[in-house]
């Protein structure tokens, strides 16, 4: 009996369906199992495959997923990642972004229970992005690219299949989001005239990690017309600088995403990122005055997380979008056009970066580093 069958054989591990592609969907729809698109029959043969490039026991948790507090094991991300139409070699991705969302910096529970709108982005750095095929360019949010699209929906299908965010129990997101079927791109190294996300939070240039934020959709920022840095980056902070933004209330990390036209611009003049942030934390204050009657008088989101500095404050006095130029995240992300984006957050979260390591700890060349052997 192989490890898989092992496991498959414990009461309640296997589901009766009929062989029918017809039949196991409506089943799974009727389970809640399903994002309403069709999925693919989560079969031992096909879930096997998939655990073939798993290093670490099928049965062991990675982590658990709230709200519900799953257990988060190969096994069962193997069998969401066969639903999502994921090939067998994306599945070490899969377990680091999950190993990542498990982080309690990265505070799943608030983003899998909030009204907000939020959802897992996933960004990938480094070798693996290019190994398997991951959209960085032209249309990297939209369809077209296998990986970027199924990846980012099993990470999805763990969410609800495993952490138990069903739409009305689990999730409460007043309106969702598009963003809660898949949301998964790399970074744009190639094209990028910095250095990246993955070298700036401390890995090495050849790692291959990922990156996961609590994050809303990509807002976008077009300016054709600026063709200088100042030019650019103002657009952007105009763009940032909104009242019901929860970046404003809490110690957030928000995505400033330039397009590489964009970067290369206020690049080309010299300036780092470091330059950028400062330039764009300057820029990206409200006035006190711009906010709701009932939010000044109240002071309930505004005054204790700025250390009481605005309670004696006049409509003059400016609010930063974050408490310091270090907290936006910069990446250079999409194909050619005067276009960049920014990504406001849950607010109450930090961005988790995990590096794929194998189980002995070996950073991994490949995804060949954890073919079952």
């Amino acid at each position: 009996m192989s490890d898989l069958s092992a496991l498959l054989a414990a009461p309640g591990a296997t589901i009766e369906s009929d062989d029918d592609f017809d039949a196991v969907n409506a089943l799974f729809r009727a389970k809640g199992w399903s994002d309403g698109l069709p999925i693919v029959p989560p079969t031992p043969a096909r879930i096997e495959q998939m655990l073939a490039y798993c290093d670490r026991p099928w049965h062991e948790p990675i982590g658990k997923m709230a709200p519900r507090y799953g257990e988060a094991t190969p096994l069962r991300l193997a069998a969401n990642a066969v639903m999502a139409g994921c090939r067998p070699e994306y599945f070490p991705l899969i377990v680091a972004t999950v190993d990542a969302l498990c982080d309690p910096a990265f505070n799943l529970y608030g983003i899998q229970a909030t009204t907000h709108q939020c959802a897992p982005l996933v960004i990938v750095n480094g070798p693996i992005a290019r190994e398997l095929g991951i959209n960085a360019g032209h249309n990297a949010f939209g369809p077209g690219v296998q990986a970027n699209a199924t990846i980012g929906r099993a990470i999805r299908f763990a969410l609800v299949n495993i952490g138990g965010a069903i739409p009305g129990l689990g999730d409460m997101s007043t309106f969702g989001a598009p963003q809660k079927y898949t949301y998964c791109a790399a970074e744009n190294e190639d094209a990028s005239p910095w250095e990246p996300l993955h070298l700036e939070r401390g890995f090495a240039r050849e790692a291959s990690t990922v990156t996961v934020v609590g994050a809303e959709g990509p807002h976008n920022v077009n300016d054709h017309e600026s063709h200088t840095a100042e030019g650019i980056c103002t657009t952007i902070a105009g763009t940032l600088a909104t009242t019901g933004n929860n970046d404003l209330y809490y110690d957030a990390e928000p995505v400033i995403l330039f397009g590489p036209e964009h970067a290369k611009t206020v690049a080309a003049q010299g300036w780092s990122k470091a330059d950028v942030r400062r330039f764009i934390y300057q820029q990206a204050q409200i006035a006190l005055g711009r906010f709701s009657k009932e939010n000044i008088e109240r002071r309930l989101r505004i005054a204790p997380l700025f250390e009481g500095r605005y309670a004696e404050a006049g409509y003059e006095a400016l609010v930063p979008m974050v408490r310091r130029p270090e907290a936006f995240m910069i990446v250079v992300i999409g194909g050619a056009g005067k276009h960049s984006a920014v990504i406001p957050t849950f607010g109450a979260t930090h961005a988790v970066t995990r590096a794929l390591a194998t189980r002995d700890g070996r950073l991994a060349k490949s995804v060949e580093d954890f073919r079952r052997r």
